[in-house]
């Protein structure tokens, strides 16, 4: 694989990073029926900020990583690995934020079957 694709995944994690965190980071932070008005525009307002910061790796990610600009992957594909990552991602952040939450083995194997998908869908692939 190319430096561009390589890229690409390491942007792709870093991004889904501050998007998990932007989306479950506050669940950690205060429970929602405690929030006011005010509260929840907070809540949004910081998930926002934080996800500004997805969107400057998630970009730029997907520019190299797509084949029509010069990358290894087509879109399905880059789509798919995308996935991936933000649920490899997630395990890691629910862990660490969220101690108590279970994994459970169907979880396991869902996240084995997207792997799956990622391969599958890999067009580039060795056969």
């Amino acid at each position: 694989m190319s430096w561009r694709g390589w890229a690409a995944i390491g942007l792709l994690f870093l991004s889904n990073l501050f998007m998990t965190l932007a989306w479950y980071g506050h669940l950690r932070a205060q429970p929602a029926a405690k929030l006011s008005v005010w509260g929840w525009l907070t809540v949004i307002l910081a998930s926002w900020g934080i996800a500004f910061f997805e969107y400057l790796l998630q970009v730029p990610a997907n520019r190299l990583g797509f084949r029509g600009t010069g990358g290894p992957f087509s879109l399905v594909t880059l789509k798919i690995l995308q996935e991936a990552i933000s649920i490899t991602v997630f395990i890691f952040v629910a862990r660490w934020l969220f101690a108590g939450e279970k994994i459970a083995l169907r979880h396991w194997i869902a996240f084995g079957l997207v792997l799956v998908a990622v391969w599958l869908s890999w067009s580039d692939r060795p056969t």
